[in-house]
């Protein structure tokens, strides 16, 4: 059961192409309109005995999760950037938030990019392998399709309201800082090439005190500003935003609660994106005591009041925004076919995670397979924000990096997240964690670099 029907004319596609030049803005001046913004906000918490990502039911909210976002008004187009405190969203779940929420900016799907931040004291949401799931014997629990469309009815009225809130804006900022002490790899390679896996929470003293390992140290910031007054701050930083989980809490966990306090402190709405942190984790700095969680919260803070006090302002000039659509294509190796997947699903035995994760989650992958992820790009004036999907390993944010080196790129992930893992070829023959939870196949790298390129305007696409 495919969703063929979102975009059909794009299942003949056999290659990356790029969509169009969608929504070029107008160069600032006299007889151009203003460049205008507002900032939306909606509780995303679920009510309780709702499950959350590892199948334990809500029982306690320690933080409401939120759903935080921009509309942005270039006098032709509209465009909307979201970030939800959520685990994920794939499939029909992500494009109902992205249909509602472009409904609602009165503007294209094309033009709206949704992502979680990926804490995992949140629900993870599939409705396509949800609906797989009721029809199985005995289903595990899954989000009531009732409050998914409550939930995003409250978003859709949240962004309506900030729609008649919209507000010009003449320049951007852009700064960054290195954070110290938080992310690190969870690849630690040791002797004779072998990957050992530093967890989210990690009690080996060994393996804390490994190097931190290929990571981006540095969190991006964008400024959206009129005159010398701040409107909105933009923060895109990559890792694992993960402590403890698995107890019926819900939390924005340290980034939520860094973005939270600075928000605060300086009366600025702040927005937080997760970049390209498939394979970075806390586990270094993370022994899954409550003072370390609140050590990272303030070391985040740390780093995104260093790249606020970086920052430097320059005309906006126009935005534009490109978009293009690329086919994944799913793993077919011994474990992952269709097959595999449903015998796990079916399996009224098996655990929650393997009748989800290994099951259901990963038929729903291959029945979409011809369904194309929307990847897009949005310029505002020097700075280029990348929109991503699935769980990507950080090489892909620093390839982006080296591919357009004279500009800000900042990089978020976990769009419509599918995908799960979207990892390095060379990952696959290394072994490790991600390999394990990635339903793409190897050649996605080179797709996925390609299409990178594309949105960078690095590369033209073929006529």
């Amino acid at each position: 059961m495919g969703r063929s029907w979102i975009y059909p004319w794009w299942n003949l596609c056999l290659a990356v192409v790029i969509c169009g030049n969608l929504g070029q803005g107008n160069p600032a001046g006299a007889d151009s309109p203003p460049l205008r913004v507002a900032v939306f906000r909606c509780d995303m918490t679920p009510p309780m005995g709702q499950p959350l990502i590892s199948g334990d039911l809500l029982s306690r909210v320690e933080d409401p999760l939120w759903a935080k976002g921009i509309v942005l008004e270039d006098g032709r187009d509209r465009f909307a950037l979201c970030s939800i405190d959520w685990c994920e969203l794939c499939n029909s779940s992500h494009m109902l938030f992205r249909r509602k929420i472009a409904e609602a900016a009165g503007t294209d799907v094309l033009h709206v990019a949704v992502h979680t931040v990926h804490q995992h004291t949140a629900p993870l949401v599939d409705g396509d392998a949800e609906v797989l799931l009721r029809s199985t014997p005995n289903p595990p629990a899954q989000v009531s399709p009732k409050y998914l469309q409550e939930a995003t009815d409250r978003l859709a009225a949240a962004v309506r309201e900030a729609v008649r809130r919209l507000e010009p804006f003449d320049r951007v900022g852009i700064g960054q800082a290195k954070v110290e002490r938080v992310a690190a790899s969870r690849r630690v390679k040791v002797e004779g090439g072998k990957i050992r896996v530093r967890w989210s929470t990690c009690r080996e003293p060994d393996l804390r005190a490994m190097p931190e390992g290929h990571i981006d140290p540095f969190i991006k910031t964008i400024t959206l500003a009129r005159g010398n007054n701040p409107l909105v701050r933009l923060h895109y930083y990559a890792t694992h935003p993960q402590t403890p989980y698995g107890d019926g809490r819900a939390s924005s966990d340290f980034v939520g609660h860094a973005r939270d306090r600075l928000e605060k402190k300086e009366g600025v709405p702040q927005i937080y994106f997760t970049g390209c942190g498939g394979d970075i984790t806390v586990g270094k700095y993370n022994d899954g005591s409550p003072e370390a969680r609140r050590q990272l919260a303030a070391r985040l803070q740390a780093g995104m009041e260093a790249a606020i006090a970086a920052t430097r302002f320059v005309p906006v000039g126009q935005l534009r925004w490109r978009t293009v659509p690329l086919i994944l294509p799913p793993r077919t190796d011994p474990g992952f076919t269709e097959a595999d997947a449903r015998a796990h699903m079916m399996d009224p035995k098996a655990s929650y995670g393997a009748r989800t994760y290994k099951g259901a989650l990963r038929v729903a992958f291959h029945q979409r397979s011809k369904v194309p992820f929307d990847l897009s790009a949005l310029e505002i004036g020097p700075a280029v924000i990348l929109n991503l999907p699935g769980e990507v390993m950080v090489d892909f944010q620093l390839y982006a990096q080296q591919v357009a080196p004279d500009r800000f790129v900042a990089v978020a992930a976990y769009a419509d997240c599918a995908t799960g893992y979207i990892c390095t070829q060379q990952a696959y023959a290394e072994g490790g964690y991600e390999p394990t939870d990635c339903l793409v196949a190897p050649q996605s790298d080179a797709l996925l670099k390609a299409a990178i390129r594309r949105l960078l305007a690095a590369e033209k696409p073929q006529q």
